[in-house]
């Protein structure tokens, strides 16, 4: 969390106060609530009334895709397709196999170009195949494994041109690329605080007025009728706190991580050890990739590996690889940006934020060589079953 999040909860935490009371407390902390809204707004380049607070990303990508299926389905029987990137976080995949296993909903996946991006004509082409049964589109801002950022702009107007609603997940987005809400044309955009330097627990989803919407939580009504729950106060405050401070620092420290990204992939592409860069990458560009990812594909390796290795001596970095019945399975994003399935099994994400610094970046470079060594004699000694000799369960 940044400093300034850290201390704006720990100071409304103590303050008592239901934001849905009518006493003096209740006001002061509706009094809070509401002026955080208008600072989330005024950052994401939206309108008050349309942040709708939510416990964070999952919940928010719950409601835009479940409720807008809902209520397009209500307003239209035919409206049961979803349209959806095949490169998307789990929130959103899961959302959508619980609407089509359950709720009868129908899929067009939306393939990706080996950078991840989905081109717009690839939507104006699924949609113009049977434009009268689209629900939604729903296409992410930014890849959480492969930093690429979609055009989203362009995809929400192709959207538009057949009546359809725009979704976008902007948890990676949000506070370390330009987002703006109006400007983008999406109808709904998920943001999250802990992503961009706020508490966990608290996000929200941003959704026009005229966006078709219906709740999934009943009981108080609290947030536009869109979700109901007791506001959290302290949440809020601290989420307001980190997007205001992330957005108005966003282009110096943009510059400061683009700088470290690129020494730390510039370095480990000079180790000799044959590893390569996932997704869209140029040096000192921020405007195709997210400026603090960094996405590394290692041969003869397994991620977990890797990640037991480099852990061990201090080096905390991800796989975006998932497990399934007690096998290791790769990277559905690599997989769908037509990489190699044995390739995409030693992937490797690191992200840098706003305490990274030039040592840290030193510190994974002088690790990865040790790292690697001792990971590609496990793969070539167990057949590719990476440390644990067999693939390992969990």
């Amino acid at each position: 969390m940044l400093p300034a999040a850290v201390e704006a909860v720990a100071q409304q935490l103590v303050t008592v106060g239901n934001a849905s009371s009518l006493h003096g407390s209740g006001r002061a902390a509706r009094r809070v609530v509401e002026e955080s809204r208008e600072q989330i707004a005024g950052a994401l380049g939206a309108r008050p009334s349309e942040v709708v607070f939510t416990s964070g990303g999952t919940e928010s990508d719950n409601l835009a895709l479940q409720g807008a299926f809902r209520a397009r389905r209500a307003a239209d029987p035919r409206r049961t397709r979803l349209l959806v990137s095949t490169v998307e976080h789990h929130a959103v995949l899961d959302t959508v196999e619980h609407l089509v296993r359950d709720e009868g909903a129908r899929v067009s996946w939306l393939e990706v170009d080996p950078e991840g991006r989905v081109a717009p004509e690839v939507l104006r082409a699924a949609l113009a195949a049977e434009p009268e049964s689209a629900a939604l589109v729903s296409v992410m801002w930014a890849n959480n494994e492969v930093g690429t950022i979609q055009p989203v702009a362009e995809l929400a107007a192709v959207a538009a041109e057949f009546g359809v609603p725009f979704h976008t997940d902007a948890v990676q987005a949000a506070g370390h690329t330009p987002v703006d809400f109006a400007a983008s044309g999406a109808d709904l955009v998920t943001v999250s605080a802990h992503k961009l330097g706020g508490p966990v627990g608290v996000g929200a989803l941003v959704a026009r007025r005229d966006a078709p919407v219906v709740p999934l939580l009943f009981g108080g009504g609290q947030e536009r009728q869109l979700r109901s729950g007791t506001v959290d106060a302290p949440g809020i405050r601290g989420f307001a706190v980190a997007v205001e401070e992330s957005v108005r620092t966003l282009p110096e420290e943009t510059a400061r991580l683009v700088a470290l990204r690129d020494r730390l992939v510039r370095g480990a592409l000079d180790l000799g050890l044959g590893i390569t860069v996932s997704g869209a990458y140029a040096p000192g560009d921020a405007e195709r990739r997210l400026a603090g990812n960094v996405h590394l594909r290692v041969p003869r390796c397994d991620g977990d590996s890797l990640l037991y290795l480099l852990d061990a001596v201090g080096v905390e970095c991800s796989t975006g690889s998932a497990c399934q019945a007690g096998v290791p399975q790769p990277s559905h994003v690599l997989l769908a940006m037509g990489v190699p399935e044995e390739e995409a099994r030693g992937a490797l994400r690191l992200t840098l934020g706003h305490t990274s610094s030039e040592a840290d970046v030193e510190a994974v470079l002088a690790a990865l060589p040790g790292a690697v060594e001792r990971a590609q004699r496990a793969h070539d000694a167990t057949g590719g079953a990476g440390l644990g000799g067999a693939r390992r369960a969990g």
